[in-house]
């Protein structure tokens, strides 16, 4: 594949098919979680579930893409997509839901490959194809929630068929795509990933249960300290080791580190409440004294509104970087999102009013995706691009899983009689997720500006839509 545009092509047809699979289950959760039998904390578990997924993937999938090639590994996540998604459409049950979104997961697995394919297959294209690819994602994400809740009002399960064409068209792609230049080589750390593994279940799961079990019981105590035991191994395994799972040793380059603790706080809400907004547009104000009572397909319009304006914002990042400075662009980011969380809180009585807040974070997930993804391949030499982007793919799961199972917590302590969650238990999740957002904002001021990342300009010739068909 000569042409770098032809290239980035084919790439797109592979981000459009994470979008689709990451954007088409929210808005049917709550018809969907009805038809299975699983109430609203429930929903917001099977969305947790999805999240730990990737946490768990994000490092095992880079580090076997560098061992073995990012092509090949790239085509088994895609394979592992189209088999969660064929599951789930052909048998919707809550423990198919389960096995299928988990598999699913290997979506997170996509950025890091792509990325070390792009910057070795096409330099040139530099920070615009990575936006032009964050926009892609943002767009298919509102895309499949949009065809998904619109096929789900015909049927509650019809719209779970969503992501199969797609991850079919995906897969096709990743057969053409050419394979990285970079060096491989090393051994998997199996000891690693298995601690890494086990810790973040350990982890999620005391963050997501704790509340039902109470904080101070046994259950609940045994969970957290087995977490802090098996990720402090892990840290320690992972330091020592000659072949590292994930080398969290590149996190002492400051930039990395900063970019990747922007990227963590940024996620918590940013996707982490993702799962939960589509419970509140759901939830009829009949039954609950809140919420839109918007069905599958209407809460898929609400998503789609999301995303674009959140693809504007990543395809405005390469320019505004240019303008302010990166340091700028993250600060910006994370004010965005605490902004729209704090709309969200305290406007939320009219479907207006809501959107309003949600539009703001929906800016602030495009802006914060393509200029962490920038960065984090900008920092580092060519020859570390995966693992960098690896470990800020990391960041970004566990931020959205860590995020999903607090308001989980949240959710969990604030349930009514009647089991649904009380208006004051989203106001704690909001104000949690706010909060945090506006932690990434202040972690901008550590970054230090790579020499010359201001000057870069964007291609002479812009990429047009038309440029990629």
């Amino acid at each position: 594949m000569r042409s770098g545009r032809g290239l980035l092509a084919v790439m797109t047809v592979i981000v459009v098919c994470s979008g689709v699979v990451q954007g088409y289950l929210t808005p049917l959760l709550p018809e969907v979680g009805r038809h299975v039998g699983v109430g609203s904390v429930g929903q917001n578990n099977l969305y947790l579930l999805s999240q730990l997924a990737f946490a768990v993937m994000t490092p095992l999938l880079s580090r076997l893409g560098d061992l073995y090639g990012h092509r090949r590994l790239l085509r088994a996540s895609v394979a592992m997509v189209v088999a969660g998604s064929l599951l789930i459409a052909a048998w919707p049950t809550t423990a198919t839901l389960a096995v299928g979104m988990a598999l699913q997961g290997a979506v997170v697995g996509f950025f890091p490959l792509l990325a070390g394919i792009l910057r070795s297959r096409a330099p040139e294209l530099g920070r615009v194809g990575m936006s032009v690819l964050v926009g892609a994602l943002l767009v298919s994400i509102g895309a499949g929630g949009l065809v998904a809740g619109a096929l789900s009002d015909r049927h509650a399960v019809l719209g779970l068929w969503t992501a199969v064409p797609v991850a079919a068209l995906a897969l096709t792609a990743a057969l053409v795509l050419p394979d990285s230049s970079a060096p491989r080589g090393g051994a998997f750390n199996v000891r690693a990933a298995t601690l890494l593994t086990l810790g973040l279940v350990a982890l999620v799961l005391v963050l997501a249960q704790g509340g039902t079990w109470g904080w101070a019981s046994a259950a609940s105590l045994v969970t957290a300290v087995l977490a802090v035991v098996l990720l402090g191994l892990w840290l320690l395994v992972e330091r020592t080791s000659e072949q590292p799972l994930v080398d969290v040793r590149l996190l002492r380059n400051p930039r990395l580190a900063v970019v990747s603790a922007h990227t963590f706080c940024a996620a918590f809400g940013t996707i982490g409440f993702l799962g939960a907004n589509a419970v509140f547009l759901g939830s009829d104000p009949d039954e609950t004294g809140y919420g839109m009572g918007l069905g599958s397909p209407a809460i898929a319009v609400v998503s789609l509104a999301m995303v674009v304006v959140g693809c504007l914002g990543s395809t405005a990042t390469p320019r505004l970087a240019v303008r302010l400075g990166d340091r700028a662009v993250l600060g910006v980011s994370g004010l965005l999102g605490a902004a729209g969380f704090l709309c969200l809180g305290v406007l939320h009585d009219s479907l207006a009013q809501y959107l309003a807040g949600a539009l703001v974070v929906g800016l602030a997930t495009g802006v914060f995706e393509s200029i962490t993804r920038t960065l984090s391949a900008e920092v580092v030499p060519e020859s570390e691009t995966a693992l960098s982007v690896g470990v800020n793919e990391l960041a970004l799961s566990l931020g959205a899983a860590i995020g999903a199972a607090v308001v989980g917590a949240v959710f969990a302590g604030h349930q009514s009689s009647g089991g649904h969650i009380t208006l004051t238990g989203y106001g704690w999740a909001w104000g949690v997720c706010g909060g945090v957002a506006l932690l990434g904002a202040l972690s901008a001021l550590a970054f230090r500006p790579v020499p010359g990342a201001r000057t870069r300009q964007p291609l002479k010739t812009p990429v047009h839509s038309g440029d990629l068909t």
